[in-house]
Parts: C-alpha cells; sequence; structure tokens
C-alpha cells in the first residue's frame, strides 16, 4: 500500500462517519421545547454529538498531513494512530461520562479501520481534492496578511466594521450563496482569474487550510469565514450577519458574471424597516 491510499482511505472514512452522523442526528428523538427555550439534548443524541466532534477532530489531525508530500506508509500509519488516540478540539473536552463513552468508541472504530487496511492485500481508492490543515503558526500568518491588506479587523470585515463600504467591496445577502446559486456563480469567477487553491481561514475550528478550488463553500457555518490565495488580491467574507462580501478582482469580476446581481443587495438588520 502506498502512502497517498492510506491518507485518502482515512479521509474517505471519517467524511462518510461525519455524514452518517448528521444523519443519525437528523432522525433522532428530540426534546419538546418550553417556551421556546433550547429543552437539552436527549440521551440518543448525546451519544450521537460527541462521536460528531471526535471525527472531526481526528479529520482535522489527517488533513495536517500535507496530501502532495506525504511522509513513508509506517509514519502515515503513526500519525493516524495518534490522531485516533489524542485528536481534540474544542468540542471534544465534554466530561460528561455519556460524552467520554461515545467519544472512545467512535475513537476504537477508527483505529480498527486502520488496522484492517494495514492488512488489506487489494485497496482502490478514489482520490479527493486537496486539502491541508495549516499549523497554528502558519494560520497566524494569513490573519496577519489578511490584516495589512484588507483591513480585517480581529474576526470581522465590511460590512460589519463600517456603515460605509467602499465602492471596490460588493455585500450580498447570504442567501445568493444558495438560492442565487453563488457558490457555483464565484467558484467560476475565481477559475476565470487562473484560481486553482484558494486559503480558508475561520474564526474556529481548523486554524486555517489550504484547497482546492472544488471544496471552496464560502458560507456561514457558525464561525466567520475568510477565504482568498496567495496573491491576496481577492478576499471573501462571510459573517454571521448574514452577509456574504467580495473585495477586489473577485468582487470585479462579479459585478459582470452575476445575473440579476441587485436582487441579492444585502440590507443590514439595522437598516431594515420595523416590523
Amino acid at each position: 500500500m502506498e502512502s497517498a491510499t492510506l491518507h485518502t482511505m482515512a479521509r474517505r472514512y471519517l467524511m462518510s462517519r461525519t455524514d452518517k452522523l448528521h444523519a443519525e442526528a437528523a432522525r433522532a428523538p428530540k426534546m419538546p421545547s418550553l417556551n421556546g427555550a433550547h429543552p437539552g439534548y436527549t440521551e440518543e443524541e448525546k451519544r450521537i454529538f460527541p462521536r460528531f466532534h471526535v471525527v472531526n477532530a481526528m479529520l482535522s489531525a489527517v488533513e495536517r498531513l500535507d496530501p502532495e508530500d506525504l511522509p513513508p506508509l509506517s509514519q502515515v500509519a503513526s500519525t493516524l494512530s495518534i490522531a485516533a488516540s489524542t485528536a481534540q478540539s474544542i468540542f471534544t473536552t465534554d466530561r460528561d461520562p455519556i460524552a467520554t463513552e461515545a467519544g472512545a468508541a467512535e475513537r476504537e472504530l477508527f483505529r480498527r479501520a486502520i488496522k484492517g487496511w494495514l492488512v488489506s492485500s487489494d485497496v482502490d481508492v478514489e482520490p479527493l481534492p486537496y486539502r491541508r490543515v495549516f499549523s497554528d503558526e502558519e494560520a497566524a500568518g494569513w490573519r496577519r496578511g489578511l490584516e495589512r491588506r484588507w483591513g480585517v479587523h480581529q474576526t470581522l470585515w465590511h460590512p460589519l466594521i463600517s456603515e460605509d463600504v467602499p465602492e471596490d467591496v460588493l455585500v450580498l445577502d447570504s442567501l445568493a450563496m444558495w438560492d442565487g446559486g453563488g457558490i457555483e456563480l464565484v467558484r467560476e469567477a475565481l477559475a476565470a482569474l487562473g484560481v486553482r487553491r484558494v486559503t480558508e481561514i475561520r474564526e474556529f475550528g481548523d486554524p486555517g487550510a489550504r484547497l482546492d478550488l472544488e471544496l471552496l463553500v464560502p458560507t456561514y457555518d457558525g464561525a466567520e469565514g475568510y477565504w482568498t490565495d496567495d496573491t491576496l488580491d481577492w478576499l471573501v467574507y462571510a459573517s454571521h450577519e448574514q452577509s456574504v462580501a467580495f473585495g477586489g478582482t473577485l468582487a470585479e469580476r462579479l459585478r459582470t458574471s452575476w445575473p440579476n446581481l441587485a436582487d441579492w443587495a444585502y440590507v443590514p438588520p439595522w437598516g431594515q424597516p420595523a416590523k
């Protein structure tokens, strides 16, 4: 087995586990709310969510390896085993006995999968798009670059840092990314600009990552997000206020390539009429 095969098997396995756990969570019975307040989680949900968080932590650890510069097979196997045993995130520190037991069971599943792949004589796996998770230091360098080039303030950018948005910044409602087909339109615009890989920086979670353009999903997912590339000639910012902002050459391109762009103009909460 080659290093790339084992690495890809691990990524595919953990992605599949994420999808399965999402589906299980959707089917799990929910606690009835009381006066709109969050009622907490059922016993079944308490056994699902810790598994999900552990899987995400393990995937992040696995994707710190560069798919295009992998070490020998034995080192890849060792890295995967360490990830199975020790990978953590801010969401995996719950000391609840149910959560602890569920997380441990998920780690054991991954350990068994790794052992099975290593003794398989005939393994064939389709390649995955490129994604490499940054070190904390590398991500910090990108954050400094965004601050210098684009004036990003802590985790905020336009339209949240100023009511006066510069003319070279395009701000749309976040619904444009889904209902307006914006994800694909942004990918197409970047491809036309010659972009093949992008850098993603999130408010929390993975410190940052380099990924193939086809993996770009510039939307708010519970964490503010930024996307750019080595040139810093363009920027995307998805905020918690249901806005998505574009700067530089990407904003210029989208203004000429996005059909019915005016339909998706962003109106901030403070500018909307009272109900």
